[in-house]
């Protein structure tokens, strides 16, 4: 079960921006929300089911069948959450909430789709309740950027268990082996040792397709000489982790080597440069000059360097040209520059960590040597 204070904490913070913006009450359908809020760890999953209404002294969830008992078990007898499974539409059930409390101002998070809007617009009329229904744009996500302690240890075990996987699967390549076997072993063998999910569909690519950033597995045959670009990890109790580490079967020729260090290079100063109040668009632009320095400018990465953790695999904030903003001392987030050279291969190099006040602290424990397969 979830940390009780932690989530206190939480539903706090969450009211006291719902304060300062004038909000009576919020309706929120967003499963990573929810998740956060509520601590209903392995509750969720992708379906949008459930539906809170939050007020500055009580808290509502309506669910169905299909989950009322898990939420029941992972939320225990002493929740300050009200839990229901009525036979009502989600929005007729939200309407009667804004009627009973006499809400004027009810702000719905933009993840809503606009027939449950439509849905909660008809009902509100047919129940005689009238409130105004300002978005929240992102709202919680901007306060899920700072993780607690409780977020930042189920990060670091998930990659635990990612790291465990790299030294298995190291062992386990060899030439003959298509990409979809590596993954399937992979994925696999997380799950059977201490992974409860996996945090996004594994990518395995090899030869040219590693220079595809997000290259799905297929049928290609991993030969000798192969660079391969494998980015995966584990999940654990609605957490991610997230890592990529290129290795090359057998010994690598001397512009793989290159682009390699390169990569690495990028990585390992980005690393060194993060702490809190640095600007994710400097990171980003240190990766650049760094690999372009060392001559590869044509092949350096458009991709972002790196993203927010946590919840979702992608989540704010972002090291990218388009953020102009500090990151925050607690963000959990990825440094992963890439070279990719067309038709024949790639290089991306992954960590992920938390931003602290006097440098970044990484959770991937993986070696940035290259790792060369046997064969």
């Amino acid at each position: 079960m979830a940390d009780a204070q932690a989530c206190a904490t939480r539903v706090e913070r969450f009211r006291a921006l719902m304060s300062e913006r004038g909000y009576d009450a919020a309706i929120l359908r967003n499963n990573p929300d929810l998740r956060w809020l509520t601590g209903a760890e392995r509750t969720f999953d992708d379906e949008v089911a459930h539906t809170a209404f939050v007020t500055a002294d009580g808290l509502w969830l309506h669910t169905d069948s299909r989950y009322f008992g898990t939420f029941q078990s992972r939320l225990g007898a002493d929740t300050p959450w009200r839990l229901d499974m009525d036979s009502v539409s989600p929005a007729r059930w939200a309407a009667r909430r804004i009627r009973e409390a006499r809400s004027r101002v009810v702000a719905i998070e933009d993840t809503c789709d606009l027939a449950f809007f439509d849905a909660l617009g008809e009902e509100c009329a047919k129940a005689s309740a009238a409130a105004l229904t300002p978005r929240l744009h992102g709202d919680i996500a901007g306060l899920r950027i700072v993780k607690d302690a409780e977020e930042v240890e189920l990060m670091r075990h998930a990659q635990s268990i990612t790291d465990a996987a790299f030294e298995h699967i190291c062992g386990y390549i060899k030439p003959g082996l298509t990409e979809q076997q590596v993954r399937a072993e992979l994925d696999g063998w997380m799950l059977s040792n201490g992974a409860d999910s996996l945090s996004f569909d594994s990518i395995i690519a090899s030869g040219p397709n590693g220079a595809n950033p997000h290259a799905q597995p297929g049928e290609r045959v991993i030969r000798r000489g192969d660079m391969i670009v494998m980015d995966y990890g584990a999940g654990y109790h609605d957490y991610h982790s997230d890592m990529t580490r290129t290795v090359c079967v057998g010994e690598p020729g001397d512009l793989q080597r290159k682009v390699y260090e390169a990569t690495r290079a990028a990585n390992e100063a980005c690393e060194a440069t993060v702490r809190a109040g640095v600007i994710g668009r400097d990171i980003h632009k240190l990766a650049h000059k760094v690999i372009c320095e060392a001559g590869f400018s044509e092949y350096c990465f458009a991709h972002g360097l790196g993203h927010g953790v946590g919840l979702e695999i992608h989540e704010q904030p972002m090291f990218n040209m388009r953020n102009d903003e500090p990151i925050p001392a607690g963000s959990v987030i990825t440094v992963e520059p890439g070279t990719y050279l067309p038709g024949q291969f790639g290089v991306r190099l992954e960590d992920f960590g938390i931003v602290c006040e006097d440098g970044y602290e990484v959770f991937t424990q993986s070696p940035h040597e290259l790792v060369c397969i046997p064969c």
